[in-house]
């Protein structure tokens, strides 16, 4: 029995903003892991303060990321209910598989896949906008890249300009100056991450519509993202967060502010652009970055292997999972 549209499109726009709390979730790592495992805030106060900055992303960023996502992976003209829902139980069941293995693979990637394998199911390689998929999974090298570098290089000025300073007044001051880096990075992963299920929500009425008039995001669909995600964040991932904060490499205060400013500058970069990159890739890069400043033995290499092995099959895990989910819905769903 096929469901009625209304039904459905409510159904759909309950399905994406699960995936997005869910998204708030498995990605609260992002934000919190490195101010957590420097011990300057307690767990509990530190997934408030990520999620406050998480859910006000919107008053700083324009709408590129969500329009990315809605028209620029695979084609609207494809979109149907039954392909939105094949792409969104792609990128959870993956989310779900990884946040219970405590890997911290990407969510934005896994949504992407999610459309991909969707889109394939149902109109083949035709279905597929390129120059938003090549972009996309450009960042996936590319994002992690900026986030080392620039998190290296601020590591190597930072330690310069206090190198004749008292390690407890280094200390101190970074202690006050994480809070600054973990709300910028907090802001950047709200400001990212959120668009994207805006996007794929907004898709949907655009899609039952006929494809007339210009794509557009609703003012409510982005505060029901945003507030799906702070929500999402305030339970945090702590699997993940262990895995990020200490895992990797051990942090300080002026590492985390590195990684963390880092991090915040390359997601603010790619948001401009309405590139959706992932924030996980994006602070291991940065944590990452900041060992290696120390030494390269700092870094537990074997565990960073293990996260660059999640990123590289997470688009074509979902893409399979959500080519399944496509096939499954055609009993209930067009």
């Amino acid at each position: 029995m096929v469901l009625p549209d209304s039904l459905t499109l409510i159904l759909l726009v309950a399905v994406a903003l699960a995936f997005d709390f869910l998204n708030g979730l498995h990605d609260a790592a992002n934000s919190i892991a490195t101010i957590v495992s420097t011990r300057v805030l307690k767990p509990r106060y530190a997934v408030m303060w990520a999620a406050a900055f998480n859910f006000i992303a919107f008053l700083f960023f324009g709408l590129h990321v969500a329009k990315t996502v809605g028209s620029g992976i695979i084609s609207v003209d494809i979109v149907t209910d039954r392909v939105i829902f094949g792409a969104l139980m792609g990128a959870i069941v993956w989310n779900v598989v990884t946040w219970l293995a405590g890997i911290p693979s990407s969510s934005s990637h896994a949504l992407v896949g999610g459309l991909i394998g969707a889109g394939l199911a149902k109109a083949g390689l035709k279905a597929i906008v390129w120059d938003g998929v090549i972009k996309t999974a450009s960042a996936i090298v590319i994002s992690p890249g900026v986030g080392f570098l620039l998190a290296l290089l601020l590591m190597l000025i930072v330690s310069w300009l206090f190198v004749r300073s008292r390690p407890a007044a280094v200390d101190r001051l970074f202690r006050s100056l994480q809070f600054v880096s973990a709300s910028l990075y907090s802001l950047g992963h709200g400001g990212n991450d959120a668009q994207k299920t805006m996007g794929v929500i907004a898709v949907l009425p655009f899609a039952h519509s006929g494809g007339h008039g210009a794509f557009n995001v609703p003012l409510w669909v982005v505060l029901s993202c945003q507030t799906a995600m702070a929500l999402g964040t305030l339970l945090g991932g702590w699997r993940i967060v262990h895995t990020m904060g200490s895992k990797i490499t051990r942090l300080t205060p002026m590492q985390g502010f590195c990684a963390e400013t880092g991090g915040a500058i390359t997601l603010f970069m790619a948001t401009y652009m309405g590139i959706p990159v992932s924030t996980t890739h994006t602070i291991t890069g940065a944590i990452v970055g900041v060992g290696a400043a120390r030494r390269t033995s700092a870094v537990r290499w074997g565990v960073a292997r293990r996260i660059v092995v999640a990123w590289v099959i997470t688009m074509p895990a979902a893409a399979l999972i959500s080519a399944a989910a496509y096939a499954l819905a055609g009993g209930f769903l067009k």
